[in-house]
C-alpha cells in the first residue's frame, strides 16, 4: 500500500492518492482526498490525510475487517494497533508507545472525518462512532440561549488525553550558534528570517522579492497569500499582513542577493543554487536537511516551526500586546495565540514573583 503523488491533467496541480499492494486504487479514500482537493485544501494537507487514512486502511486489511462496519470496538482496537512499538511482538515488560497520544488522536480525527463524509454521501449507514451529550451551561451565553440549553451535541466515543507538554524554545545564542555554522548566506537569512520574524516555513518558501521592502528604512515584509507557488508552499493564512524587521536582516538579505543569488529569471527569493535545478524555488526536503544536518554540527535539535515559536514566545515575555503578537503571526483568533504560545514556567513565576517583590520594596 503506498501514498502516491500524482499531477491533475486538468489543473497540472500535484496532490496524493492511496493505491493498494496491486496498484489499484483505494476508492474509498480517495474519494474523500478529492473531496479535501474540492475544498482547497492544500497539497501538504491531502498527503498528511492520506498517510494517516494508509495506516488505518492496513489495519482493516491486517484484521479482515470490512470498513463500512466499523464501531467503537473496531476503533479501540485500532489505537492499540497505533500504540504498540511492534505489533508483531508481546512484551512482558514496559514499552514506549510508538505513538503519542496528540498523534493518535489527530490520527483519529482524520478517520471521523472520513466517516463523517461517507455518511453523508450515503455511501454507508450511519456507524455508532459518536454519543450524544447535553451542552453544559456555558460562561457566556448568547442571545437564544434559553432556546438551546436543552439541545445535545455529538461527541466521539474515542479520544485519549493528551498529557500538557510546554514546548521547548530557543535561546538567542543557540540561534547565533545555527546561523553561524550555515555554510552559505542563502541558509543563514532563512534562519534569520524565520526568527526574526516569525513567519511560517510556506510563507518563507514562497516569499518573493516584490515582497521585500527596505527603500526608506521601511524594512518591512509582506505575506501575500499564493496559490501558484511551484514548490507546493501553502499558506494557512488567506490575509496579506506587513511584517516590520529589522536592519540586520535586511543587510543580510542583500549580501544574499548580490553575493550568491544565481544568474536566473526568478522572482522567488529562496531558490536552488548548488543542487537540483538551478533557480527553482526551494522546497520542505531542503529546509528538513539543512536542520538536519545542523543539528549533528551544533547539537541543537531545532526545526523551522521552532524559531517561529521561539519568536512568539520571546515577544510575549518582552511584554508586548497580545494582539500585536496575533497579528504578526497571522493567527485568525487571539485565542489561538494565547492557547498555542503563552507557557508560564516556573522561571517565569520566580521572574515575576522576583518584580513584585521589588516593586514592594521586600
Amino acid at each position: 500500500m503506498k501514498v502516491q503523488r500524482i499531477k491533475l491533467h486538468s489543473t497540472h496541480e500535484l496532490t496524493w492518492i492511496l493505491i493498494g499492494d496491486d496498484f489499484a486504487s483505494i476508492d474509498p479514500v480517495n474519494d474523500y482526498l478529492c473531496y479535501l482537493r474540492a475544498l482547497e485544501r492544500s497539497p501538504n494537507t491531502v498527503e498528511n490525510y492520506a498517510r494517516h487514512l494508509k495506516l488505518f486502511w492496513e489495519f482493516i486489511n491486517q484484521k479482515y475487517y470490512n470498513w463500512k462496519e466499523v464501531g467503537e470496538p473496531e476503533l479501540a482496537e485500532f489505537i492499540l494497533w497505533l500504540r504498540s512499538p511492534d505489533p508483531r511482538v508481546v512484551s512482558i515488560e514496559a514499552k514506549v508507545a510508538k505513538r503519542t497520544e496528540r498523534t493518535i488522536n489527530t490520527i483519529l480525527s482524520v478517520v471521523y472525518s472520513f466517516y463523517q463524509f461517507h455518511q453523508r454521501q450515503g455511501s454507508l449507514e450511519d456507524l455508532e462512532l459518536y454519543k450524544e451529550v447535553k451542552i453544559l451551561n456555558p460562561k457566556y451565553k448568547p442571545l437564544l440561549y434559553e432556546m438551546m440549553k436543552n439541545k445535545k451535541t455529538q461527541v466521539k466515543l474515542l479520544k485519549l488525553k493528551e498529557p500538557k507538554k510546554i514546548p521547548d524554545i530557543l535561546t538567542t545564542s543557540e540561534v547565533q550558534e545555527l546561523i553561524d555554522n550555515c555554510n552559505n548566506l542563502r541558509n543563514k537569512f532563512l534562519i534569520k528570517l524565520l526568527f526574526d520574524t516569525g513567519i511560517r516555513i510556506s510563507e518563507a518558501l514562497g516569499l518573493r522579492h516584490e515582497d521585500i521592502n527596505s527603500v526608506g528604512g521601511k524594512n518591512e515584509i509582506q505575506i501575500v497569500p499564493r496559490k501558484d507557488n511551484v514548490n507546493n508552499a501553502e499558506y494557512k493564512s488567506k490575509f496579506v499582513r506587513i511584517i516590520q524587521t529589522s536592519g540586520d536582516l535586511m543587510r543580510l538579505y542583500a549580501r544574499y542577493i548580490i553575493d550568491e543569488y544565481p544568474d536566473v529569471d526568478s522572482d522567488y527569493v529562496f531558490v536552488n543554487i548548488w543542487k537540483g535545478e538551478v533557480g527553482y524555488p526551494m522546497r520542505y526536503s531542503t529546509v528538513r536537511g539543512l536542520f538536519k544536518s545542523l543539528k549533528k554540527k551544533t547539537r541543537i535539535d531545532a526545526y523551522a516551526h521552532l524559531l517561529r515559536h521561539t519568536h512568539a514566545t520571546h515577544l510575549i515575555r518582552a511584554g508586548m500586546n497580545m494582539a500585536y503578537v496575533q497579528k504578526r503571526l497571522g493567527h485568525s483568533s487571539i485565542q489561538t495565540t494565547i492557547n498555542t504560545y503563552v507557557h508560564l514556567t516556573n522561571d517565569d513565576m520566580k521572574e515575576a514573583y522576583q518584580k513584585y517583590l521589588e516593586k514592594k520594596g521586600v
